[in-house]
């Protein structure tokens, strides 16, 4: 068993909100995994070209060509993103629109797999893991665990975070927020966080480790997207 690991956020991996919640659910898992980070990658979004419809191969050469057989090869995956404008931040936005090349020709590449979906929020993290599991429903992939926390929104660092009547501190803490070391939201200090991220690691290890079903799990996701679809007419 291998669980594929993505850090969608740009930051270093020593401030990264979204890389110590990866990490902390992959090393919980109980099996191999290989983790990657998306700082640095160069990965546009899909072109709708339908290059990818007759082999399920996408035909646009960025990085996202070396993280093919690593998506292809993973049993799971544990994706995690910061929030920008209420969604995915653009670079996972556009790595998770490139899995358009996994579904023509009624392909079961990733059919029936597993996932966590992890977000990082300056306020909210919630719109991060809801997109993240539409991505994994339209593969009919089944997210297994949810992990949200706070992270250090921007505006904690630009220089302007006291002052700015926009800005998330004063959001946060009001017009006079003194901006201190022990007042930046950091998901190693949220207990709660930290141990959902413990837990999903394990639900997800044991889900792979005790009979994952792929054909199960690919019925019931096609269903869920067929009621979703339904709602949506």
């Amino acid at each position: 068993m291998n669980v594929m690991g993505v850090v969608g956020s740009t930051r270093d991996s020593n401030v990264s909100g979204v890389h110590k919640l990866v990490s902390t659910v992959l090393e919980n898992t109980g099996v191999d995994y290989d983790l990657v980070s998306l700082k640095g990658k160069q990965i546009i979004g899909c072109t709708s070209c339908l290059g990818c419809v007759k082999d399920n191969v996408c035909k646009v050469k960025d990085d996202m060509v070396e993280l093919r057989e690593q998506i292809v090869k993973a049993d799971a995956y544990v994706i995690g993103a910061p929030n920008f404008y209420s969604t995915l931040n653009a670079t996972t936005h556009a790595f998770m629109e490139r899995w358009y090349q996994f579904r023509h020709q009624t392909a079961d590449i990733l059919w029936g797999k597993l996932a966590v979906s992890v977000g990082i929020g300056g306020l909210d993290a919630q719109p991060v893991v809801d997109q993240m599991d539409k991505f994994f429903m339209y593969n009919f992939i089944e997210p297994v665990a949810h992990v949200t926390g706070q992270g250090a929104a921007a505006c904690f660092t630009c220089g302007y975070g006291e002052t700015c009547q926009v800005g998330v501190p004063v959001a946060l803490y009001g017009p006079d927020v003194k901006i201190t070391e022990d007042i930046i939201p950091d998901v190693a200090k949220q207990p709660d966080v930290m141990q959902s991220a413990i837990d999903a690691g394990k639900l997800l290890g044991n889900r792979l480790k005790n009979g994952h079903d792929r054909r199960e799990v690919t019925q019931r996701m096609q269903q869920k997207m067929m009621e979703a679809f339904k709602r949506a007419t």
